[in-house]
């Protein structure tokens, strides 16, 4: 058996990688500059780039974009293959983790944090909030989703 990986180059001339990585880049960029438009002072564009590297949920999703994207690029240039049957559902966990697993774990920590607000106003105990996990509406993975299939169809059927 002879592999053989090739030259990295290659990744800026594949349309999947790069629906992949426009879909990702384009919903973080449509966060942070929704964060700039609400934006009050100075400080809000760190906020920006934190929201633009870092910060997850939100809207659009950039996991179901990114996704989408990957799946949607694979059917447009291998087909109906093993691989794209791979693609497509690796996207359907990631999405039914971006709306269900995340979402729930991020409603039970801002409960935690409330209750725990609570208790130490009352000096019943000193309480460190954990960390929010934000996890996904409807809405949010839809607009990524969509973001995603057509980003992929732009690279796939428009440019290549």
């Amino acid at each position: 058996m002879n592999i053989t990986i090739g030259s990295p180059t290659k990744l800026f001339s594949n349309p999947i990688f790069l629906s992949a990585f426009f879909s990702l880049a384009g919903a973080q960029l449509i966060k942070a500059l929704t964060a700039l438009a609400k934006a009050r002072k100075e400080e809000d564009f760190k906020e920006a780039m934190i929201i633009f590297f870092w910060r997850t949920g939100g809207m659009p999703s950039s996991h179901s974009a990114t996704a989408l994207a990957i799946s949607t690029a694979t059917l447009l240039t291998e087909g109906y293959s093993n691989l794209f049957i791979l693609s497509l559902f690796l996207a359907l966990i990631v999405i039914r983790d971006a709306l269900g697993v995340r979402r729930s774990s991020g409603l039970q920590s801002q409960a935690l944090n409330k209750l725990g607000s609570s208790l130490e106003e009352k000096s019943i105990l000193q309480y460190d909030p954990v960390k929010e996990v934000h996890g996904h509406t409807l809405a949010e993975v839809l607009t990524g989703a969509v973001l995603g299939v057509v980003i992929a169809f732009v690279f796939c059927v428009l440019v290549f």
